[in-house]
């Protein structure tokens, strides 16, 4: 591997960082947005999955007891 002095390594980190395209304000809200509401509604659907399973487990528990 070769070796690279500082001053190098600073040019070439200004250099990459230059070619990344940064998100506009609006596209981070966006996704932010969209985010939470996946987040929101994979809450939902687990909750309603507990809630089925838990209900059917009280069915069955209940006839065996």
């Amino acid at each position: 591997m070769a070796t690279t002095n500082p001053i190098q390594f600073i040019q070439q980190v200004r250099a990459e960082v230059a070619k990344v395209v940064w998100p506009t304000r609006r596209e981070v809200l966006l996704t932010t947005v969209m985010v939470f509401i996946m987040a929101a509604l994979t809450a939902v659907f687990f909750a309603l999955v507990d809630l089925g399973i838990r209900g059917g487990l009280q069915l069955i528990l209940s006839a065996f007891s």
